[in-house]
């Protein structure tokens, strides 16, 4: 039978009814909310029984060695702060303030945060557009190699696999051209972490990679796992320093039963899912395993207007992941049932034509020009603008629209009429606000003048106010 030593441990402990004159506050008598009451009896805090999560030691531990024996791993970290925690605590371990990564351009915006927390400077790595599918596609070795012999001195590569479209990296190969420049390979792979019970070890080229459990396995919100070949100590040092030092145990707890569920009932739960978005890829347009390298249960339907069908099936009271202009995403996980897909597949055939979407999508465009550092531009006075009125002005934030997901401006870039007319023609909200810096305050940065004949305002000067 698979060990769960963590969910043992806190059963056995409140067995013994002990006196709890600790946090957390309920006392393990129950919650307010009757939905979660059950687990109060399991919520402690760190005690002898219990363990601590950042002390690596105790049934947390054995937990967790469990979990790193599953990806090929050396160690791992319960997560209790999502992806968002590993990110940011796997640039921490593999970087200097001050030092040059090449950073995905389609990275999730915790590691744009991290640029800004940790003085990184980016060299961005951009995908290829693959127009017929309108995404961007996987991350080429050939340019990641092309990138560390430019960039001599970068020692950190971090990329996203799977994404959100289900895309996949060649991570083996990347991984080994990162090692023949004496650099670290970073991976989010937030979408993947059912991925190694497909069989799928691919993960464990990486030297530090981080998985969202809560997304595509059995685990409640905001539970995540950090692996590494590094010593578990070093990656509780970097962890705790976004995390709270009071972690809920229900939600580790969790994540030992997950494990042991997926390497019992999941794995034939997972197979059939497998199966099932395959019959629905035959059926009805989508991304395909046989034109780019796929995620097996990630179901991205192709359409001429996604957001309407999103729409639509949500009227039906199906909900999808997300939908962009050409796109509907549904994540599908070994806790789909054979109703579930019937239910999806009989909405399909009402709502979704069997003839391929129409037209092309357009990529982004080319990466704008970086006036100053992420850090520089997030920390700045900021204001908020619409963006038809941003032109010129440096962003302070990322703007990444769906699709495709690569943010078409990110932080410490300057706003041109290419990204102004790029996001008007794929029907971005030209009225929301973004954060732009006001940079003249702290660096010295001034915007050009701009025609006003164009229909955006002459500014020459991004702030007259001070901090």
């Amino acid at each position: 039978m698979t060990q769960t030593p963590l969910c043992d441990a806190l059963r056995a402990f409140a067995a013994t009814n002990p006196l709890r004159m600790h946090m957390p506050g309920h006392k393990g008598v129950g919650l307010p909310l009757p939905e979660l009451s059950a687990a109060a009896a399991l919520d402690f805090t760190e005690l002898p029984p219990t363990g601590n999560l950042f002390e690596a030691d105790g049934p947390i531990r054995a937990a967790e060695d469990l979990w790193a024996r599953a990806f090929g791993m050396g160690s791992c970290l319960f997560l209790t702060g999502g992806s968002t925690q590993g990110v940011l605590a796997a640039l921490t371990l593999s970087c200097h303030p001050g030092d040059t990564v090449l950073l995905d351009r389609g990275s999730h915006r915790s590691a744009y945060n991290a640029l800004a927390l940790l003085n990184l400077e980016p060299v961005y790595l951009s995908r290829p557009w693959l127009p017929e599918e309108a995404v961007a596609g996987p991350i080429s070795p050939q340019d990641v190699d092309k990138s560390l012999s430019e960039h001599p001195e970068i020692k950190t590569v971090c990329i996203t696999s799977p994404t959100y479209y289900g895309i996949l990296s060649d991570l083996p190969a990347i991984s080994s051209v990162v090692h023949a420049h004496g650099a670290r390979l970073v991976v989010d792979a937030a979408h993947g972490a059912h991925l190694p019970f497909l069989g799928d070890r691919s993960l464990s080229a990486a030297d530090i990679a981080v998985v969202s459990a809560h997304k595509t396995l059995p685990a409640p919100g905001q539970s995540a796992l950090l692996f590494s070949s590094l010593p578990l100590e070093e990656l509780c040092r970097a962890a705790s320093l976004y995390g709270s030092s009071s972690p809920s145990y229900p939600m580790m707890a969790a994540l030992d039963a997950a494990r042991a569920w997926m390497e019992e009932d999941g794995k034939s739960a997972l197979a059939r899912t497998v199966d099932a978005v395959a019959a629905l890829r035959a059926r009805f347009p989508a991304l395909r395993p046989e034109r780019l390298p796929l995620d097996p249960t990630r179901l991205v339907l192709s359409c001429a207007d996604g957001f309407a069908l999103k729409e639509a099936l949500e009227a039906a009271g199906i909900y999808p992941e997300m939908a962009d202009a050409r796109h509907v995403v549904c994540i599908c996980t070994a806790s789909d049932t054979p109703g579930h897909f019937c239910r999806l597949e009989q909405a399909l055939s009402r709502l979704l034509p069997a003839a391929p979407a129409g037209g092309l999508y357009l990529p982004p465009p080319p990466d704008p020009e970086q006036v100053c550092s992420p850090r520089a531009a997030r920390f700045a006075p900021c204001e908020v603008l619409p963006v038809r009125a941003a032109l010129g002005r440096v962003s302070a934030c990322q703007v990444a629209p769906y699709p495709p997901g690569v943010p078409v401006l990110a932080p410490g870039e300057r706003v041109t009429k290419k990204t102004i007319a790029y996001l008007n023609q794929i029907g971005y909200n030209m009225e929301k606000g973004m954060e732009v810096a006001c940079l003249s305050l702290v660096c010295g940065v001034r915007t050009h003048g701009l025609d006003s004949e164009e229909g955006f305002p002459y500014e020459t000067d991004p702030c007259n106010h001070q901090p």
